[in-house]
C-alpha cells in the first residue's frame, strides 16, 4: 500500500448494492487504499442499506419526496457527505442523475459505472439496447460524473463479448462480474493519486510519472 491516507468513500445506491459489496470486500482485504465511510440510498427498502449495517457502515435513507425541490434534496445529501468527510463519491446503481449541487461540491470526485462501452448506449436500458442493435462486444465503463447522462470523462473500460444466445439477463450478469473488478480498480487509482483529468480525457499515471 502507499503511504497516503485512506480515501474516504461514500456510496450512493438505489438497489441491492452488489457493486457496493465488491468495493467493501476490496477495502476490507486491503486491495484498495480506501474505506467506505457512509452509504446513502434514495430507496428505503434498498438491500444496500442492509449490507452497510452488516459491515457497521453508517447509512441513510434520504427520501426525495420529503423535500420541496431537487436542490434541497441534494443539499441534504451533501450535508451527510461532508459530515462523514467523504473524499470520493461512488454512484453504484443510483437511479437519480447527479444534480448541480452535488457536482459542484464534489467536482471530479464523483464516479459512476455504466454497463456499456460509452459513449455507445447511454441511459438505463443500455444492455437491452446493445443486444437489440446486434453488437458483438459490450462491456462496462467507469467514468467521472458531469452534468450529462453518462457523458463524463472515461476512467476505465473493459470489454465483454456478446454471445449468439445471450439474453439481456445473461449478458448483464457477465458485465456485472467485470464491474466488480473494474470499480475497485478505479477507486484504487484515485486513492493513489494516479488519475489526471485533461479536458475530457483521463490519464492513468504510472508509478514513474508520479
Amino acid at each position: 500500500m502507499t503511504g497516503r491516507k485512506k480515501t474516504r468513500v461514500a456510496v450512493l445506491v438505489s438497489g441491492s448494492g452488489t457493486n457496493l459489496r465488491a468495493i467493501i470486500n476490496a477495502s476490507e482485504k486491503d486491495e484498495i487504499n480506501a474505506s467506505v465511510v457512509v452509504v446513502i440510498s434514495n430507496c428505503e427498502d434498498a438491500f444496500a442499506l442492509k449490507r452497510a449495517v452488516k459491515h457497521d457502515i453508517p447509512n441513510y435513507f434520504v427520501d426525495l419526496k420529503e423535500f420541496e425541490s431537487r436542490d434541497k434534496y441534494e443539499e441534504e445529501i451533501v450535508k451527510i457527505l461532508k459530515e462523514h468527510k467523504a473524499d470520493l463519491v461512488i454512484l453504484a446503481g443510483y437511479m437519480l442523475l447527479a444534480g448541480q449541487k452535488l457536482i459542484n461540491e464534489f467536482e471530479n470526485k464523483i464516479m459512476n459505472i455504466h454497463p456499456a462501452l460509452l459513449p455507445s448506449f447511454p441511459g438505463t436500458h443500455s444492455v437491452k439496447d446493445a443486444l437489440e442493435y446486434g453488437v458483438k462486444v459490450s462491456g462496462c465503463t467507469v467514468h467521472f460524473v458531469d452534468e450529462g447522462l453518462d457523458t463524463g470523462p472515461i476512467i476505465l473500460q473493459k470489454a465483454v463479448s456478446v454471445l449468439d444466445n445471450d439474453t439481456e439477463e445473461t449478458l448483464h450478469n457477465r458485465i456485472h462480474e467485470v464491474e466488480y473488478e473494474l470499480y475497485p480498480e478505479a477507486i484504487r487509482l484515485f486513492s493513489e493519486g494516479k488519475l489526471r483529468i485533461d479536458g475530457h480525457r483521463v490519464k492513468v499515471m504510472s508509478d514513474e510519472e508520479m
